[in-house]
């Protein structure tokens, strides 16, 4: 939806951008109306081809003005605006509010002569500029999620927003962190306090105001030495909650695959990823917090030692950092080992074996035989079960791309996403619009489902350093 900087009935003209980004941005706009220049359906025209993303977006769009085309009928009431209708949250398709125009005349273009850019944008520029004359009593605004554009439309004295529709929140930092910590009068404030032990864990059954604000696999800390609590919360309601005492993974005695926890976030982490119950985790973390690592470890103990799932399957979006290298060769999961380093250097810190380089290498070989590397093209229609399928670099995803690889689950699978929302080298995401922020917020009110932020970097001196100050 487009955010209400102007009240009243407005005119949209759109860019090719919005529609290769989300195919139902048509059916978004509440009572506005929609103009698509000939420019925009030209540059569909020639995104429709290809296996991409982007594309099979392309498709759905055109798909989508050919059946108002349909219902349109004839090319008078085509001139006259098509009725759009618009979707709601429940699916439904209310009483048509806004109407969809075509450009169906040539228009002039009054642009300065010396106006650098691409053809493609004056034209859409010029087009703004010729219905907001000939519109004098219409807001007309341009909708684009190209910056560059929008800035040279202010500067014309056109008015232009962002697209809004696929935004999750309005600041990053309203995102959900999966921890809180408790005030120091915590325990004094209750109105009720229960405890009992269940198969040697430790349970809690707390009634106070403070609860509410708490969600489902939550994990809540008291520091300090006296009263001190690392909690999961297992369940709430209205006033009253059931939270469980926490494993500690900081003990050697408690290792996961050698791996212990360094401090309180990766605890909290280790024991979501270790819980049979979560089938859904999100870690968010800056570089060296150990997301990969945790997550490894957790992997093949499950699957190797406990054989709670039959492999692990790793994945992660192909977009490069700087220049694409091209073209690899080889099978699915050769082609995607370069991209899977993370991968492998978290594998050479699991296997520390005291075989000498004969062993290592025979236990990574075995070790291989359980991870099978997948790309996220080929996931489509595919269902995995048993599996525990891990997900890097989940901040590059679009929403769409997360909930097609999220429904993939089947019975007894466990999907893990990782990422860092502050790297996001995916053209037109941002971090309030990530794939990664929108499972994190949508996720949290799941009682099967868990997620914590990682604070503190245990990478290197030489790592922590450069993420403080560069």
């Amino acid at each position: 939806m487009i955010k209400r900087t102007i009240t009243g009935k407005r005119l949209l003209v759109l860019d090719t951008n919005v529609l290769m980004h989300d195919p139902t941005a048509l059916f978004r706009f509440d009572e506005h109306d929609i103009f698509l220049p000939m420019v925009v359906l030209e540059e569909l025209d020639r995104g429709k081809k290809g296996l991409s993303e982007v594309s099979r977006n392309v498709r759905q769009v055109s798909r989508f003005l050919d059946e108002l085309m349909l219902q349109a009928g004839d090319t008078e009431a085509i001139a006259n605006g098509i009725p759009l209708p618009s979707v709601n949250t429940n699916g439904d398709l209310p009483k048509a509010s806004g109407r969809l125009f075509f450009q169906t005349t040539q228009i002039a273009q009054e642009l300065p002569k010396e106006l650098p850019g691409q053809q493609a944008d004056n034209a859409i520029l010029g087009i703004a500029i010729n219905l907001q004359q000939t519109k004098p009593d219409t807001t007309v605004t341009l909708v684009s999620k190209d910056i560059n554009l929008r800035i040279k439309a202010t500067v014309l004295g056109i008015h232009s927003e962002d697209y809004y529709n696929d935004k999750v929140l309005d600041d990053v930092d309203l995102l959900y962190r999966g921890s809180t910590e408790l005030a120091a009068d915590f325990w004094d404030d209750l109105n009720r306090l229960e405890s009992w032990t269940e198969e040697g864990r430790t349970f809690y059954e707390i009634e106070g105001d403070i609860v509410e604000d708490w969600y489902p696999n939550q994990l809540i800390f008291s520091p300090g030495e006296t009263n001190s609590i690392e909690a999961v919360v297992r369940s709430t309601t209205d006033s009253t909650a059931n939270i469980e005492l926490l494993h500690d993974y900081r003990k050697e005695s408690h290792a996961i695959w050698g791996i212990t926890a360094r401090n309180r976030e990766q605890n909290f982490a280790l024991n979501l990823l270790m819980d049979p119950e979560v089938d859904f985790v999100s870690l968010l973390g800056q570089a060296g917090t150990g997301k990969t690592l945790l997550t490894l470890a957790a992997a093949l103990t499950q699957t190797v030692e406990h054989k709670r799932y039959t492999e692990i399957i790793m994945t992660r979006v192909t977009v490069p950092v700087g220049e694409d290298i091209g073209f690899l060769p080889g099978t699915e999961e050769e082609k995607m080992t370069p991209w899977m380093g993370a991968l492998m250097d978290n594998l050479e810190v699991l296997n520390q074996t005291e075989g000498g380089e004969w062993g290592r290498q025979a236990t990574n070989d075995v070790l291989q035989r359980w991870i099978k590397i997948r790309s996220l093209n080929f996931m489509r229609g595919r269902t995995f079960l048993n599996r525990f399928i891990i997900i890097d670099e989940a901040q590059n995803l679009t929403s769409k791309q997360m909930k097609t690889l999220v429904t993939r689950a089947g019975p007894g699978t466990k999907i893990v996403c990782l990422g860092n929302i502050a790297q996001i080298d995916t053209p037109y995401l941002s971090e309030t619009t990530s794939g990664l922020t929108y499972v994190v917020d949508r996720f949290k009110e799941w009682e099967h489902s868990g997620h914590i932020t990682l604070l503190r970097g245990e990478r290197s001196r030489l790592a922590d350093f450069a993420s403080e100050h560069l």
